[in-house]
């Protein structure tokens, strides 16, 4: 999927969401009129655990895929579906960016670093949404880009891998806290559970793997 590609879908998504939100927000009780709609932003760093490459290509030494802590941000459009004291329903779409994730092995078979987007519509639950403290839950799905470097590390030569996209489910966990007027804060976990990128000589045997997204930020109530 190329990068048009890639931004054409996000906007239809997006789209999507946004019209299927207000269709359903029109028939629900919710927060005043003119604070339904919450904008967040997020920096955090992505964990990835380390993985062992089987094979002939596995080094002798060190024979792992090692994944710094890319630091990472997040956009998140939200609307509220439903409103009540004890609970919220939300549609959200929470767009992570890692566009720096470190990569290191004992030879030269994975690029430098890789570049990350994930983009999962998903709907959060909020407990307590009318209160200063609310902890919520999130479940979702959609896809996740990886963008890999031309070379192999060590100058071990061009990277064989390519780009590649793949069908992502997002889970997570959080809380807001009132701070002031139409301003949260937020902090949060969530696991983006994607595809491999394309490491041909790094074979770890797996299919998929989670990037654990560690963040805070602020949300705007609008």
């Amino acid at each position: 999927m190329s990068g048009k590609q890639v931004v054409t879908v996000v906007l239809a998504m997006v789209l999507v969401f946004l019209g299927a939100s207000a269709a359903a927000q029109d028939q629900n009780n919710g927060p005043d009129n003119d604070r339904k709609n919450e904008l967040t932003g997020i920096i955090g760093r992505t964990f990835i655990s380390d993985q062992g490459i089987t094979g002939p290509n596995a080094p002798s030494v060190n024979p792992f895929v090692r994944s710094g802590k890319g630091l990472t941000f997040e956009v998140n459009l939200s609307r509220y579906f439903f409103f009540s004291p004890i609970y919220a329903v939300s549609g959200e779409v929470p767009a992570a960016f890692n566009l720096d994730e470190k990569l290191g092995s004992g030879g030269p078979v994975v690029p430098p670093s890789y570049q990350q987007i994930f983009v999962t519509p998903s709907v959060r639950v909020n407990l307590f949404p009318g209160t200063a403290v609310s902890p919520w839950v999130s479940f979702g799905a959609g896809f996740g880009h990886f963008s890999e470097n031309s070379q192999l590390i060590y100058q071990g030569g061009p990277n064989p891998g390519q780009s590649t996209t793949s069908g992502v489910i997002q889970g997570g966990v959080g809380l807001d806290v009132k701070i002031w007027r139409r301003f949260s804060i937020r902090g949060q976990v969530r696991d983006f559970w994607s595809g491999e990128p394309d490491f041909p000589l790094a074979d770890t045997g797996k299919t998929r793997q989670h990037n654990y997204f560690v963040g805070g930020g602020v949300i705007w109530h609008f």
